[in-house]
């Protein structure tokens, strides 16, 4: 296992869940990726988990208060929180939460961009985000889902200097099937964007996506059925491998994907 120390600013870092039941979401992963993880006994972490892939750690687990829904969310790596929520608003997004310090492990804030998905910051100081990336039972992508592609490529061009290379086609030519944007800081591709079309339920918002690496997509789906979660999107290849969508046993949606070998190596 490959363990991440660091990530540069402008890098998607980390993922978390929200979850009426922790416990039952706690369970759930735990049986479908191998997770461990006991929530942090401070009274300020607000009953936080950070579930350990082996001694890495992979991912976090929040309990949802009020109305919250069971949902993941993914965070970007800043230098400066502060500074970053200012260019945010600046390039027109939303602030939904201010900066506000974590305990010790780092300072954070949540955004929207123009589309209104919703965004995470994170400023480390302790915790540096996911230890472990691109292996099964980690993180390994994120992709946000919109209805105004344009507008969140100039947006996340201008916060994080993302460029936008269009990667659409069909699957007999290599291509995705649809039109796909990737995202890279720099050479590094870190994240995409897919448009939501009329194919779309008008009542789904835009939202970011993570996947998760696992070694037999046909397998996981059909595990996360056997734990009393739900296979929205039966798995599918694509060129990057074989993905399915998938709902835990709490109701937040992701994509368990088996990746191309052949592509990811």
């Amino acid at each position: 296992m490959v363990r991440h120390t660091a990530y540069e600013p402008g890098t998607p870092s980390w993922a978390d869940v929200t979850s009426p039941d922790p416990d039952a979401a706690r369970a759930f992963y735990g049986a479908l990726f191998g997770w461990t993880g006991e929530p942090a006994l401070e009274p300020e972490a607000m009953g936080y988990t950070v579930m350990m892939l082996g001694d890495a750690a992979a991912a976090g687990l929040a309990p949802t208060f009020g109305e919250m829904p069971a949902v993941w969310s993914t965070y970007v790596t800043v230098a400066d929180v502060d500074a970053a929520l200012e260019a945010a608003s600046a390039a027109g997004g939303k602030v939904l939460m201010g900066t506000m310090d974590v305990l010790d492990v780092g300072r954070m804030a949540v955004i929207t961009d123009p589309s209104g998905a919703a965004l995470s910051l994170w400023q480390p100081k302790s915790h540096i985000g996911a230890e472990v990336r691109m292996e099964p039972n980690a993180l390994c992508w994120v992709e946000l889902n919109t209805r105004d592609p344009d507008s969140a490529v100039s947006f996340f061009g201008e916060l994080f200097g993302w460029k936008a290379q269009q990667v659409g086609g069909p699957v007999e030519e290599g291509g995705p099937g649809f039109d796909y944007i990737m995202l890279q800081l720099g050479e590094v591709p870190v994240g995409g964007i897919i448009t939501m079309d009329e194919h779309w339920p008008a009542e789904v918002p835009p939202h970011w996506m993570v996947y998760f690496a696992v070694e037999d997509c046909d397998t996981a789906a059909a595990r996360v059925a056997e734990l009393g979660g739900e296979v929205c999107v039966p798995p599918t290849d694509i060129p990057p491998g074989r993905f399915a969508v998938v709902n835990d046993s709490t109701g937040a949606t992701f994509t368990i994907i088996a990746l191309n070998p052949e592509m990811f190596g």
